[in-house]
């Protein structure tokens, strides 16, 4: 089996092995090239020490010595070069405490994950798959190195890594890594809210999302977004869905492109209906202001993953506003619009759309097309570059002040009158006709105040 190695990874190699040490591209790259995928990154393992490595190579930076770990630099790009080791005893169930070189490449594998990850290949020696790696890739398997609970008590990480491949790659976990992982569960909670999230989010926005199912399946979110499991436990006695609300969360999932807001509003937008649930008297569920409970709760969760305030800002916006319907007129949408927030268009379409989609088919065509009118209106006002916000006005603030308003909150509040105004009267947006209007009201509240 021969893999294309890019030119500085053979580089590198032939460097490595020209002077008398070994030298493996390993773990993910392999994986990725034998699956006919594009790597991401080029991982490179020697039994070279990092001092060296360092003695081959005129560019390097010390990347983590005390691990084995030097980045090459060729023309602006770093390779990782990391010396065959074995890894001590994992006291915080993530890192190990001490790390030993090894001059050996069967050790270097063995203390890695997965099977899929764990092969290593070069030019000379071709691949080497000490655990059948390749015919995992085959079978489409993830499986541990080894004994499954070792490599998670070891990581436990490793037992969220093992579902993100999944939802990446579309393989199924081999059942002792799924009955290791159900075990050992709890020990999630010892790691770090930012390790988790990007997991998660790997995980989220693969190409099988569906798999945030095995959270669920596995124990796993009890410890670190028990609000999922509480979905998936809250079914949906109403006409507009045949799913559990957990169950309709995951396949609305795969109604949108692979974004990270995107993905992450579809898995919060209902994350307040086991919340808000109450049964009519014909026993129909209902979940009344879930939209905007689902926001304040979707922020309490985001934070607690640690996002950033942007995504967050965008995902509960999304969440606050995904049942917003208003009627099908410029003047309504143009204020749809300003209240809901510019920087939500178009997104707002493609959560909607796939709220519905993993709903019933109960008047499902009707829902669909209201919402493609409800975009052709949007994209009529864009056309007509309608204003939608007070930064669109033809007058901005210090025209206010040179008529004479006082600086500060009075600005905002003028700003926001015309604002009101040309959402109704969009063709008042001119800048002649504003500062006449301002002059008017200015002129008014002088003599008022006489």
């Amino acid at each position: 089996m021969n893999i294309t190695l890019p030119h500085h990874v053979k580089f590198i190699l032939d460097k490595l092995e020209e002077n008398g040490f070994e030298g493996y591209a390993v773990g993910g790259c392999v994986r990725d090239a034998l699956l006919g995928r594009e790597p991401q990154d080029w991982d490179i393992t020697t039994n070279a020490k990092p001092l060296q490595v360092k003695a081959l190579f005129p560019r390097t930076i010390d990347t983590g010595l005390q691990h084995g770990t030097v980045t090459i630099m060729l023309d602006h790009t770093g390779y990782e070069v990391t010396t065959y080791r074995i890894d001590g005893e994992y006291e915080d169930g993530r890192h190990p405490k001490a790390v030993s070189f090894t001059g050996k490449l069967s050790d270097d594998l063995m203390r890695r994950d997965f099977t899929i990850n764990a092969m290593a290949y070069n030019e000379t020696e071709g691949l080497v798959d000490l655990f059948d790696g390749r015919e995992d890739l085959e079978k489409g398997v993830i499986r541990c190195v080894g004994e499954a609970a070792e490599r998670f008590r070891e990581d436990a990480l490793r037992m969220m890594r093992a579902i993100r491949f999944s939802a990446q790659l579309g393989f199924s976990i081999e059942e002792g890594t799924l009955d290791a992982i159900r075990e050992l569960a709890p020990s999630i909670g010892r790691i770090s809210a930012e390790r988790i999230q990007t997991e998660l989010i790997k995980t989220l926005t693969g190409a099988y999302p569906q798999t945030t199912r095995l959270y669920y399946e596995t124990g796993l979110s009890r410890h670190f977004l028990p609000e999922l499991d509480r979905m998936m436990e809250t079914p949906q006695n109403n006409p507009h869905h045949c799913y559990s609300v957990g169950e309709h969360t995951l396949r609305s999932l795969e109604e949108v492109d692979a974004d990270k807001v995107l993905r992450l509003a579809m898995l919060l937008h209902d994350v307040a209906k086991p919340l808000c649930k109450t049964v009519d008297e014909a026993g129909i569920d209902h979940f009344h202001g879930h939209p905007a409970q689902g926001a304040e709760l979707a922020k309490k969760i985001l934070r607690r993953l640690k996002l950033d305030n942007d995504t967050i800002g965008r995902v509960t916006q999304l969440i606050r506003w995904h049942d917003d319907n208003p009627p099908l007129s410029e003047r309504n949408v143009r204020r749809a619009i300003c209240r809901v927030g510019m920087a939500q268009y178009p997104d707002i379409f493609a959560v909607k759309r796939a709220d519905i989609l993993a709903q019933s088919d109960y008047r499902k065509q009707e829902k669909l097309q209201y919402v493609d009118d409800y975009e052709a209106v949007y994209e009529q006002i864009l056309e007509k570059q309608q204003c939608l916000c007070i930064k669109d006005l033809k007058v901005n603030g210090a025209d206010l002040l040179s008529m004479g308003v006082a600086q500060g909150k009075a600005i905002g509040e003028k700003l926001q009158e015309l604002l009101e105004l040309v959402l109704e009267h969009p063709e008042y947006n001119t800048r002649e006709y504003l500062l006449a209007r301002l002059k008017d009201s200015v002129d008014q509240e002088a003599f008022n105040q006489e």
